[in-house]
């Protein structure tokens, strides 16, 4: 079982995103702005949702690492923190679903 976690995730790209952007993906998307990586992010939802409905494991496995990795840049270029994240999730799990999604304004 590995022992990789989203934190480690969050300080590989806070690293990468510190580098020259043409040797790094990571800055690049990073010096590119937000539009640039919240693309790239919704093109990796799309591609893990077709990946889930074909119902193939291996490319659903990959296309989630993909989506998690851009969730990350987006999150750093937006100044948001994991743990801020985490802590709606936990937050949430204080009611059912169905009562935290009717608490939204929408």
């Amino acid at each position: 079982m590995s022992s990789f976690t989203l934190a480690d995730l969050v300080e590989i790209v806070d690293a990468r995103a510190k580098a020259d952007p043409s040797e790094s993906w990571t800055a690049k998307l990073v010096a590119a702005g937000q539009p640039k990586a919240a693309k790239k992010l919704g093109e990796e939802a799309v591609e893990t949702v077709i990946a889930a409905i074909e119902g193939d494991k291996a490319a659903l496995t990959s296309e989630a690492a993909d989506l998690l990795y851009h969730l990350m840049v987006v999150l750093k270029i937006g100044g948001v923190a994991l743990q801020d994240v985490l802590g709606e999730l936990e937050r949430r799990t204080g009611q059912s679903g169905l009562a935290e999604k009717a608490s939204r304004k929408n």
